[in-house]
């Protein structure tokens, strides 16, 4: 079962300001790949599925 970013933050109770500092970058760059605006890398979502105790192949990305 695929799930967003976004959902997947909320379930994980982080902020987006939370996000950003674990994996240092800005507030803004997790509201653009939240959003869909802007890609995710490979490493970032990396780290995002382990903050967010999900597999990568079941975060859905746009």
């Amino acid at each position: 079962m695929k799930i967003s970013l976004k959902a997947a933050r909320v379930n994980a109770n982080l902020t987006q300001q939370e996000v950003a500092d674990i994996i240092k970058v800005s507030k803004h760059t997790i509201i653009n790949w939240e959003k869909g605006k802007t890609s995710v890398g490979y490493a970032p979502l990396k780290v995002l599925s382990e903050i967010y105790n999900i597999e990568m192949e079941n975060i859905f990305l746009g």
